[in-house]
Formats: structure tokens, C-alpha cells, sequence
């Protein structure tokens, strides 16, 4: 098998029509340039360069093998940019894990922003809740979340990208609605859809803390902030949802902010995994800190 070194020689050669000047190109001497043309010809099977005193010309073998020989040394030369692009995170494949209500707010204008700034990454997306997320940064599965963390466990890294308060979602014609002003304890006694404690850990313990919950009134548990809105359309109670999905927009459902609950109460992190993380997950991670209005997009 031939060598690059010997394609190289063989395109100086073809390109010159004369062994000096080839290999004055190539800074080297006649006599070892001879012999990679003979190597390259023995790998080969044919002669490529017909050479007398008065003249260097290519056969047509030859005139073939240089356009080939052009095509090899140049798919290699791509090759080898195109790793070191992927090892600086600007070229590769980007897999990211995301929350459903991540999905109708910061997903669209973080995709944009990666195809503005890493248009040579393909983004491969996964629906799914931030428990899973971790598990898919272990194993490998996802690069980069985008959930919810009350604190940044272990071998994890957590930054903010997106908060936003917890509002009402009521059924339309519900009487906490007309309220002039909206307090937490008013949502006491009414029959309330909740998020779930194992599948939706951090909602639920958002509002645990912030709300005086009669577990009687619960009539459903649930993961997925989606369901919950489908759920409050339907007349089964009220929820307590991020204010992003008032863009849902499923008939039937109104919301309303609280007067007396912070308006940044809801985050949403960037997660990525201290031990493993890919170079287009640390290059990205780079990118959302360069932001000159920080990371609330």
C-alpha cells in the first residue's frame, strides 16, 4: 500500500514535470524522491512518470492516478481539520435532554443560537423529564440537559439559563379568577391537579414550600406540565404551572400570577456532566456564558 508522503512526492513530480524543482519543493533531494516514485509505482502496478534526459511527462495511468492522488490527499487533509474542529466542540453532534415546558421556551431560541454559532453541529433532541436527564448524562445517552436542579449534585454541573414565576392555570369561569389580587392562600380548599412527587421531584417541592397543600384536595398526581393544563381545561381543579405555559394556549384555561410569590421562583438550568462532558457540550456551555445579557435568554 502506498503512503501520503509517496502521493505527495508523485503529485510534485506530475505537477512540476521535473525531479529538481520537485524536489526543491518538497525540501528534499533527487535521489530519495526517485525512489518514493518507485515505491509508488511498485504499490501501483504501473508506471506513472515516463522520465528521459530531456524530459518528464506523466502516462496515462499516471494522468489518471493524479486526479485520485488529489482526491486522497485532500480527504485527509479534510479529516484531519475536521477532528481537530470536533475536539474544539465547532464540529460533531450535540445531543440534548429537555423538560416539556423547556420545549415552549428557551428550546427554540437556544437551537437558533446554536445554529448561529455552531452551524457544523447536528443537535439531536430528547423529551425529557430532569431525573432522566441525569441518568442519560451517565450513561451517555444525552450531553447536555436542560431540567430543573434545586442544588447541583455531584458529578454535575448546573447554570442558569431561564427563570420565570409559578402562576394559576384555572378552568375558565373558575372563581379565583375574577380576584382582584391573587394570594397563595386563596388556592386552599379547591380541588388541585399536582405535580407528582417521584416524576416531577422539583415542582413538587417548589410548591410544597411556597403552598399550604390539603393532600385531600389533590385529585391527581402528574409528571408532565402539559397533561396537568389538559387536565384543568377538562374541570378536574386548578394547577400551579410555570408562566411559560400560558403559551400553550389550550382553550379553556386561563392563569393568573400571585401577588405575594416571587416572579424568578421557577429555573431552568443548563446541566451537563463535570466528568464526561463532550466538546460541543463545553463549547456550547462556553457560548450561553459569553452572552453579554447573561444566561436568561
Amino acid at each position: 500500500m502506498y503512503t501520503f508522503d509517496q502521493l505527495r512526492c508523485f503529485i510534485a513530480v506530475a505537477e512540476n514535470l521535473h525531479f529538481g524543482r520537485a524536489a526543491e519543493e518538497l525540501a528534499m533531494t533527487q535521489p530519495p524522491l526517485s525512489r518514493q516514485i518507485q515505491k509508488l509505482e511498485k504499490s501501483v502496478g504501473t508506471q506513472l512518470i515516463e522520465r528521459t534526459h530531456r524530459r518528464v511527462q506523466l502516462t496515462p495511468a499516471g494522468q489518471a492516478f493524479l486526479h485520485q492522488a488529489r482526491i486522497v490527499l485532500a480527504s485527509a487533509q479534510r479529516a484531519g481539520d475536521y477532528a481537530v474542529e470536533a475536539s474544539r466542540g465547532r464540529q460533531g453532534h450535540l445531543s440534548l435532554g429537555y423538560t416539556a415546558a423547556a420545549g415552549f421556551t428557551v428550546l427554540g431560541p437556544l437551537l437558533t443560537l446554536i445554529h448561529e454559532r455552531m452551524p457544523a453541529v447536528g443537535v439531536e433532541l430528547h423529551e425529557m423529564v430532569t431525573a432522566q436527564q441525569l441518568e442519560g448524562l451517565d450513561d451517555g445517552r444525552i450531553d447536555m440537559g436542560l431540567g430543573r436542579l434545586a442544588a447541583s449534585p455531584e458529578p454535575y454541573a448546573a447554570t442558569l439559563l431561564h427563570a420565570e414565576g409559578l402562576v394559576l392555570a384555572a378552568p375558565e369561569g373558575h372563581e379565583l379568577l375574577s380576584r382582584r389580587h391573587l394570594h397563595r392562600e386563596d388556592v386552599e380548599g379547591h380541588p388541585m391537579i399536582m405535580h407528582s412527587p417521584q416524576g416531577a421531584r422539583y415542582f413538587y417541592d417548589l410548591v410544597i414550600k411556597n403552598f399550604t397543600i390539603n393532600h385531600a384536595d389533590v385529585s391527581h398526581s402528574l409528571n408532565q406540565v402539559t397533561t396537568m393544563i389538559s387536565l384543568v381545561a377538562a374541570g378536574h381543579g386548578i394547577a400551579l404551572v410555570p408562566h411559560s405555559a400560558s403559551k400553550l394556549s389550550i382553550p379553556g384555561v386561563q392563569y393568573r400570577p400571585f401577588d405575594d410569590l416571587r416572579k424568578d421562583l421557577v429555573e431552568l438550568h443548563v446541566i451537563t456532566s463535570e466528568e464526561s462532558a463532550s466538546p460541543t457540550a463545553r463549547r456550547l456551555g462556553s457560548i450561553l456564558a459569553e452572552l453579554p445579557e447573561g444566561l436568561n435568554l
